[in-house]
């Protein structure tokens, strides 16, 4: 919206010229969902409060999580609405990039709502149910997915970048649709399941999104993409305002949901923050590339998967609790422990899979 107003008036100032530029669209949008998260925060939360919507703490969960309950939920909504209006706001809205960016924070976050607004509002233990939830997760997953086959301008954005291998990048061609589908059911049920401590999730989603905001910028870059080998694909620059987005809004977020936190994300938060770097990640053809950087998430969903095939088919529990950072809070650890060194773990995953771009 803003580019468009900037290239109208630089027909009469032309230092507006400098509003076209995306480094500093980049800087404006972080700043941009930075500030309407600090602002909006507060009577977000006082209006959670009113609402009496309340987190419900599991009763067989580690007993320190007994005080979180009625710390106010949802504020999901505060993170999504701030990132698609600053997408709205600093992005070139004739990238189709984006609005495949916009559909996913929306649509799973609604999904994310009705399972938060069952749960909280009518007292549903279950929430929405898992095949429903799934429905839904999987219907705009392969919507998005057919669409991005559809219309691909070229066969760079059908290309599957493998880590460590520079000539070997093969044109999956239709195949992207069932990727587009495992990667955003994945990633949004792992960020999911992450969120459980304060602050956790939401940090680990902050350095993820630098990570892939650094690549989606190196991506759009003809010459970095030719130099570290990458699929070159004009329209990730967009998704460089998109991750800024994530972080300003990420950050602001976590001002308020810090240890101890006096608001939580919700479904409507973590479903749709984790389908989104999914997308992302599809649209800058790195979808690899985010299973290292997100290993920790991969690490969350693998525990819970290992927990239950464990006890459904052995009776044998394999951690104290799963998702992992339970094992760990039943273990002795607190909970700043845990949360701050996943952090740190996050930060080395990232930092490993900027150096795979050049290992290759």
């Amino acid at each position: 919206m803003v580019v468009m107003l900037a290239e109208w008036l630089s027909q009469y100032v032309p230092t507006f010229r400098v509003l076209e530029y995306l480094t500093v669209r980049a800087v404006c949008a972080l700043l941009t969902a930075l500030v309407l998260s600090l602002l909006l925060g507060p009577m977000t939360i006082a209006k959670l409060q009113i609402m009496h919507f309340g987190q419900v703490v599991r009763k067989d969960g580690p007993e320190s999580h007994l005080k979180k309950q009625g710390t106010p939920t949802m504020g999901g909504v505060l993170i999504n609405s701030t990132i698609v209006l600053t997408i709205l706001l600093w992005s070139r809205l004739d990238n189709i990039y984006v609005w495949y960016v916009v559909v996913t924070v929306i649509g799973y976050g609604l999904i994310g709502f009705i399972d938060d607004y069952l749960k909280v509002v009518r007292h549903d233990p279950h929430g929405l149910r898992a095949k429903y939830k799934y429905f839904w997760q999987s219907a705009i997953a392969l919507t998005l997915g057919c669409c991005i086959y559809g219309l691909a301008q070229s066969p760079a954005e059908t290309t599957l970048v493998v880590p460590f291998f520079k000539n070997f990048m093969p044109d999956i061609g239709f195949l992207i649709i069932p990727l587009t589908y495992f990667v955003l059911t994945g990633s949004s049920n792992a960020v999911n399941l992450t969120d459980g401590l304060d602050g956790l999730a939401i940090l680990i989603t902050i350095t993820v999104a630098a990570g892939l905001g650094i690549v989606a910028w190196a991506t759009s870059n003809y010459n970095f993409a030719s130099y570290l080998y990458i699929p070159y694909v004009p329209l990730a620059a967009e998704m460089v305002v998109a991750c800024v987005a994530i972080i300003g809004a990420g950050l602001g977020f976590l001002w308020f949901n810090t240890y101890p936190a006096e608001v939580f994300m919700g479904d409507v938060g973590s479903l749709s923050l984790g389908a989104t770097l999914g997308m992302i990640a599809v649209l800058i053809r790195e979808e690899l590339l985010l299973f290292i950087m997100g290993g920790i998430f991969v690490i969350e969903t693998l525990s819970v998967i290992l927990q239950v095939g464990s006890f459904r088919l052995r009776g044998v529990r394999i951690f104290r609790m799963a998702p992992i950072h339970h094992h760990f809070e039943k273990g002795g650890w607190p909970e700043p422990r845990v949360i701050v060194r996943f952090w740190i773990v996050s930060l080395v995953l990232v930092l490993l899979g900027l150096v795979t771009l050049k290992l290759r």
